[in-house]
Order: structure tokens, then sequence, then C-alpha cells
């Protein structure tokens, strides 16, 4: 099929959650006798910035495979066809809605992070590497809420020790296989208190959260002042953890993620490596490899981001990374910076891989 047999076809997401109201559009276009996938996104009534999820023009079937890729991406992460934006309306998860949604972090670097140890205004936790969860108790009744909202299964001996705690609650955590770290709590009792500031906050969830109950559900490791800040960021970097959370405390909790800075903040530890591009793939991403004492071996794929033009087969590039996997060597959470043009292919080795530690591997 070529572009002259064909209609072009297109689609308008909406997204509303607390602060956000987004849109995102997708739509296979003609270009010659092929087609392209190209994108537009940003908040309603903005500009919208756009991209393309094609390097070069493909044929239709495999446009529309890209395309219809991308349309259900967005809609599995709530974004719907109609303007009011309403998360999941008109989908099979809408009966999963609970209309109760977390406060997101928007990310910082080291130096700010330096800055804030100093402040005594701000705590500091550790950021834990597993999966964002809030817990309602209400009445008998234990729901596990994932970061969109919406009901998710809990770990049986997670609700076994929420069931014990009395009264309702609403606890904000991140799920580290059967354990609840606790960071949070927005609910107790009938007072809603997520106005009141983190540090009352927190003194509410200490009390709340007796020795009994901390097999399962352990309050996160957390610090006050700036010496104990300094000491706990050193301690957290040098054990290889994935980073650190700091919060203001005289901020109340607001859910959804401020469109820049907040009152909740969080820092990634990250490696940086040179590699090698081994292949260019359709969807803005390239594969990269690395040399060992046997050859060169595939550390995974980046994407590129549209500011930066898809570099060639056998450029050196830099890109940051959370960690590798042990065993695949696959590169965790990596995100494209650039070519580098001051280094030789020889230069990029293995060893420069961070792996993930087998205790973290555990949990």
């Amino acid at each position: 099929m070529n572009a002259t047999e064909t209609m072009p076809e297109s689609i308008t997401l909406y997204f509303r959650e607390g602060s956000s109201d987004k849109v995102y559009q997708c739509a296979i276009e003609p270009s010659g006798d092929l087609f392209v996938v190209n994108f537009a996104y940003g908040r309603r009534g903005a500009t919208l910035q756009t991209g393309t999820k094609t390097s070069s023009p493909v044929d239709y079937d495999t446009a529309k495979r890209i395309y219809d890729k991308v349309v259900g991406e967005k809609t599995a992460k709530g974004y719907t066809p109609g303007e009011n934006g309403t998360p999941y309306q008109n989908t099979e998860k809408a009966d999963r809605v609970t209309n109760i949604l977390p406060q997101l972090l928007n990310p910082i670097e080291e130096s700010e992070v330096q800055r804030l140890i100093k402040e005594p205004g701000w705590c500091m936790q550790e950021k834990k590497d597993g999966r964002r969860t809030l817990v309602q108790k209400h009445g008998a009744a234990i729901h596990g809420i994932n970061r969109k909202g919406l009901l998710i299964g809990l770990p049986s001996p997670v609700v076994f020790q929420v069931h014990k705690i009395p009264g309702d609650l609403i606890l904000d955590g991140e799920c580290v296989g059967d354990v609840l770290y606790v960071f949070d709590i927005l609910l107790q009792g009938e007072e809603d208190l997520r106005p009141l500031p983190y540090e009352q906050r927190w003194a509410r969830l200490t009390k709340v959260l007796e020795p009994e109950y901390l097999s399962h559900l352990e309050l996160v490791e957390s610090a006050f002042s700036p010496a104990r800040k300094a000491l706990l960021f050193k301690q957290l970097q040098q054990d290889r953890k994935e980073g650190v959370v700091l919060k203001r405390l005289d901020a109340p909790y607001t859910p959804g993620r401020p469109a820049s800075g907040g009152a909740q903040l969080k820092h990634k530890f990250y490696a940086t490596l040179s590699a090698v591009v081994a292949k260019i793939n359709p969807q803005r991403s390239v594969e990269l490899r690395l040399l060992n004492g046997e050859g060169w071996v595939p550390v995974g794929n980046v994407t590129i981001p549209p500011k930066h033009a898809v570099p060639h087969v056998g450029a050196v590039v830099e890109a940051r990374y959370l960690y590798a996997m042990p065993g695949s060597r696959s590169l965790y959470q990596p995100v494209y910076l650039g070519v580098r043009t001051d280094l030789g292919q020889h230069e990029c080795v293995v060893s420069q891989l961070k792996f993930k530690s087998e205790e973290e591997d555990s949990l």
C-alpha cells in the first residue's frame, strides 16, 4: 500500500489529573510513497512540542504498528479521546478508578541536593527501588492504589498488618517485594491530613506505625538535621542505592506533579558511560554495544530525544543510566546525552558498567 491508496490516520488524546491538563496527538502521514508517524504533545492551549516515531519513512503496515503501539501506551497511562480528559473514561479500567492520587516528584541535580542538605526546613529520605503504592483502609476493606489512582493488588503480609492498625487510614509508600516502605499518611479516621505540613504528617505516621507492624510496614529511612542528611546521602551513595527524596517540612500534600520544582524532589544516583551505536531502530532509538576481551557485547537500547539527531552506526555516544542488569548487561533507565567526538571506539569498554548489587536484585 502506498501513500496515494490510503487516508492518513490521526488521533488527539487528552489527560487531566490534578494540575495537569495535557494533550497528545499522533498521526500517520504520507512521505513520498511511504509513511511516517509523527506526534505532538504539551499543555492544552499552549504551543505543542513535536517529534517523530520514525527516523526514516516506512511502509504502511509498519507505520500502523508503530501508531497503534503509541496510542495503546498513552491510553494505558490514562489518556482518553474525551476532551474532559477524565483518566480511563470508557475503558476497561474505569471501575478501578479511585480518584486518590499520589504526590509526584520532579528530579533535581546533586548540586541542588547539596544546597537542600544545609536547609533545616527540608528532610531527606531514601528513595526505594520499588512500586509506588498507596494503601487505603476503610472498615474491613483494604485496597492498594497505584500512581495512576487505580486499584491494584497488595502482598498478603501487607494486608494482614494494615488490618491490625485501628481505624480508617490512607498510607503512601513504596512496595518492594512483600514490604511497604511508608513515608506519608493522608487520612486518619475521618480526618484528611493532606492539608497539614509534612512535619506534622510524619509525626502522626510515626505514632501509627508501632513496632509490631514494622516487619512488612516499615518507615522509610529519614534524616532531618543537616549533619544527619549529609551522612545519609553519603551512605546511600556508597551502598549504590537508587537515590534520595527531599521534602519541605512545612508543605501540604498536593496530588499530581508540578510543572517544575515543588515541595518534594528526587535525585537518583546515576552513572554515565560511552558506548558505540550498533544499530538504528525504527522508533528513534539505537542499540548500544561495549567492548570486552571477547569482542563487542550489546547493552540494550536508548531513545534519542527529539532535540538530538539520530547518531549513525559506529558513532560513540554518551548515556546516563541508573545501573546495568547482572547477566544481560542491559542498561536500566538509560538517557541519551549526545555524541562524543573526543573518544574512540576502543575506549567504550564493559568495565565502565555499574551493576546492580545482589542485595538490590533480591528485592
